[in-house]
């Protein structure tokens, strides 16, 4: 059965657009963050490592397909929204903390919305629409606090 499954996966993946993997890698990074921080409550340290290591290595291929030719400014703060939530995963599992995982899930969640409305075909909002739900993304993570969450 789990071969079955896995061959499933294995094609759903291979035959998927651009916009549905990169829906898909922010689907599986929320699922990993939230594996993480059951372990992390039930202390189970080489699975919640091996968890975190699986978002970040999630966010890491995120970086790396990022057009900056194409994507121009976007690209530029995506880069900067990865690298955060990087750090946000490494500060959770070495000093044991759920916030900074709860934090990524909050923003993975957010820009996974974002994804989501594209995968579906449906037009993203105006530019000049700052918000795209009701836990908006921090994109300028020199000036970020806790209190200040816009895109």
């Amino acid at each position: 059965m789990t071969n079955t499954i896995n061959a499933y996966l294995e094609q759903k993946i291979l035959s998927a657009d651009p916009i549905e993997t990169v829906r898909m890698l922010y689907q599986a990074a929320i699922i990993r963050t939230r594996d993480a921080r059951r372990c992390l409550a039930e202390g189970s340290v080489s699975e919640r490592t091996r968890y975190v290591n699986q978002v970040f290595d999630i966010l890491n291929e995120l970086n790396l397909s990022l057009d900056y030719e194409r994507g121009g400014d976007l690209s530029i703060q995506l880069a900067r929204l990865y690298d955060y939530m990087q750090r946000r995963l490494l500060e959770a599992n070495s000093g044991q903390a759920d916030v900074p995982l709860a934090e990524v899930i909050a923003l993975l969640s957010t820009v996974g919305e974002a994804w989501e409305i594209l995968a579906k075909g449906a037009e993203p909002p105006p530019s000049n629409v700052r918000e795209w739900s009701s836990a908006p993304v921090v994109i300028e993570m020199e000036s970020y606090s806790p209190q200040r969450r816009s895109l």
